[in-house]
C-alpha cells in the first residue's frame, strides 16, 4: 500500500494552507538552487500535504525568478507523490469570465528565459508529454470544483508565456485563434519537470481576467487582476480541501503510468554519465539510477 502525499503549489494570491493539522515550515534543500520558499508541511483531511507558495510568501520571485527545478526536486525530497499547481490566468474565451477556473490538459510554451529539464549534457534524457497531466487528479480537481461551488471547464489548452510583461493584443489575438482556453506565465516548464521528475501532475487555471483581446474590456492592470486574486485564492483553499479526500490518503497510481517515465527516458550511455549531474539526480531519478 502506497500513501499518497499531496504537494500543492500555490501561486499568485495562494501563499498558505488554511487548516493543516502539524503544519510546519520546514526549508528543504535542493542541488538545483534555492526554492522559492520553505515547505509547509502538514496533514489535510487525512491526507498528507506539502505546500510550497511558487513566488515565496509576500509575493517575491517574478514568473521568471522562480527556480522551478529546485522548486519540484524541493517538493519530492519532501515526500510528495502527486503534485497540483493553482496558478493564476488570463481568459481567451468568453464563456470563461473572470473567477472560473479550467481544470488544464495541454500546454503551448513560449518561455524561453528558464531552465526547463533536470537532464542535459553529459546525461541526455526524453520523456513524452503528449498528455502532461494525470487523468486522475484532473477528474478529481473537477469534481472538487463542482463540489464546492464554483464555475469550473474540465480540459483546455494553457498558453504559458514569459512575462513578467503582460501580452500585447497582437499576440492575444494569435494564441486566442490558436484555440488556447487561458494564458499564464508559470505553467511551463513546470509541467514539464514534474514528468521528468515522475510526479502525476494537475493544474487549476483560475481566470482573473480577459487577457486583452476582449474589445469590450481594458488591457490588464495589475489593479484588475488583484481584484480577483483574493475571491479567486478563497476558491483555491476550499478546492484543496475538498481535493485531498477525494485523492484520498491510499494512494492509486497514474493511469498514464507516470511514475514510471524515467524506465525508458535515458539515451547518454552509462559509462559516459556526467558524475557531477549524475549526483544532482539522485531525488528526481533515484529510483531508476539507484544514487
Amino acid at each position: 500500500m502506497t500513501t499518497t502525499v499531496l504537494g500543492i503549489i500555490g501561486g499568485s494570491g495562494l501563499y498558505q494552507i488554511d487548516g493543516l493539522e502539524h503544519a510546519e515550515w520546514k526549508r528543504v534543500e535542493s542541488p538545483w538552487g534555492k526554492p522559492s520558499d520553505e515547505i509547509l508541511f502538514g496533514t489535510l483531511n487525512g491526507v498528507e500535504m506539502r505546500f510550497l507558495p511558487r513566488h515565496g510568501r509576500g509575493h517575491i520571485q517574478s514568473p521568471s525568478s522562480i527556480n522551478y527545478r529546485a522548486n519540484i526536486d524541493a517538493m519530492k525530497r519532501a515526500g510528495a507523490t502527486d503534485l497540483i499547481s493553482i496558478s493564476a490566468c488570463g481568459s481567451f474565451k468568453q464563456e470563461l469570465p473572470p473567477g472560473s477556473f479550467v481544470v488544464v490538459d495541454q500546454f503551448i510554451d513560449r518561455t524561453f528565459a528558464r531552465e526547463k529539464s533536470f537532464f542535459g549534457p553529459g546525461f541526455v534524457a526524453h520523456v513524452s508529454l503528449a498528455h502532461p497531466t494525470c487523468p486522475r487528479i484532473d477528474q478529481a480537481l473537477f469534481e472538487a470544483c463542482q463540489e464546492a461551488g464554483i464555475q469550473v471547464v474540465k480540459g483546455g489548452t494553457y498558453l504559458a508565456m514569459e512575462g513578467p510583461q503582460f501580452s500585447t493584443k497582437a499576440e492575444s489575438l494569435l494564441y486566442k485563434s490558436w484555440g488556447c482556453s487561458v494564458i499564464g506565465m508559470t505553467g511551463m516548464p513546470e509541467a514539464k519537470l514534474a514528468r521528468e521528475a515522475e510526479l502525476p501532475y494537475g493544474l487549476v487555471a483560475m481566470v482573473t481576467d480577459f487577457d486583452c483581446w476582449h474589445p469590450e474590456h481594458d488591457a490588464v492592470t495589475v489593479d484588475q487582476v488583484v481584484k480577483f486574486l483574493t475571491q479567486n485564492a478563497d476558491n483555491g483553499r476550499a478546492l484543496v480541501k475538498l481535493v485531498a479526500p477525494k485523492l484520498g490518503p491510499v494512494r492509486t497510481p497514474s493511469p498514464l503510468g507516470i511514475e514510471m517515465t524515467l524506465d525508458t527516458a535515458f539515451i547518454t550511455a552509462p559509462e559516459k554519465r556526467d558524475a557531477v549531474l549524475f549526483a544532482k539526480l539522485d531525488a528526481v531519478a533515484g529510483r531508476v539510477l539507484k544514487v
